[in-house]
C-alpha cells in the first residue's frame, strides 16, 4: 500500500502537540498517529503510551522539515 504521508517526527504527547501546533500555524496539514490510543479504542492493550508520530503530506515535507529543525534547535539552545 502506497501512501502520500510521511512520518516526520515521533515523540511524547507534549513534544508532538507543540510541533503539531507550530505546523498548523504555518498552514501545514499534519496528522497525529497514536497507535496506543487506537489499540485502546479497539479493545487491545498495545503500544507505548504517550508515544505519538506526526505525518505530513509529501508536498509539504520540505517546509515541515525546516520548521521542525528550527523548533528543535530553538528548544535545545
Amino acid at each position: 500500500m502506497s501512501t502520500n504521508y510521511i512520518k516526520i517526527f515521533s515523540g511524547s504527547f507534549v513534544e508532538v502537540q507543540r510541533i503539531f501546533n507550530a505546523l498548523e500555524d504555518e498552514n501545514i496539514c499534519a496528522i497525529i498517529k497514536d497507535e496506543a490510543e487506537s489499540a485502546r479504542l479497539a479493545g487491545f492493550g498495545f503500544g507505548i503510551p504517550s508515544f505519538q508520530e506526526i505525518l505530513v503530506h509529501r508536498d509539504e515535507l520540505e517546509r515541515a522539515e525546516t520548521l521542525i529543525l528550527n523548533l528543535i534547535s530553538k528548544y535545545e539552545a
